[in-house]
């Protein structure tokens, strides 16, 4: 008997995608952190066509997705409908190993990626980046606590 259990449709907004931020979601596709980098081969967030202070393109490099949280709120109503009903969710700033500082979802690592228990949150602790196939097209970086 095959299974045809589907998996239920993403209802949350995407991103708006860019072609500056093309590479980005072309390596969360793939389950691979991208940043973005100065021409000496300094990450910097957010992605943009050319480095921040030059003229020059971005390059980009893998990251090994690890980091800490530098900070977190707990949201307790979403940005829009398709919130309603969930439970809360936690929005962090990471800072990541390479140097950069990013915003993201605190999730457990396990089916759906559901959100992490506010009391289970701290300032300081580490987490690592998991990947969540919204779409077809859209994988979404989100972070996990490290076990």
């Amino acid at each position: 008997m095959s299974d045809t259990t589907e998996k239920a449709p993403y209802t949350k907004p995407l991103p708006d995608l860019r072609p500056e931020d093309a590479p980005f979601w072309a390596g969360t596709k793939d389950h691979k952190l991208l940043l973005p980098t100065a021409p000496d081969g300094t990450p910097f967030w957010y992605p943009r066509l050319n480095a921040p202070g030059t003229l020059s393109p971005a390059g980009w490099t893998e990251s090994k997705g690890e980091g800490t949280v530098y900070t977190y709120s707990t949201h307790f109503i979403g940005p829009s409908k398709a919130y309603k009903g969930d439970p809360p969710h936690i929005v962090a700033l990471i800072d990541l190993d390479d140097g950069v500082r990013m915003m993201s979802n605190l999730v457990r690592d396990e089916e759906g990626f559901p959100s992490l228990d506010a009391a289970d949150v701290s300032i300081g602790m580490r987490v690592r980046v998991v990947f969540h196939d919204a779409t077809d097209e859209i994988t979404l970086p989100k972070f996990a606590p490290v076990d």
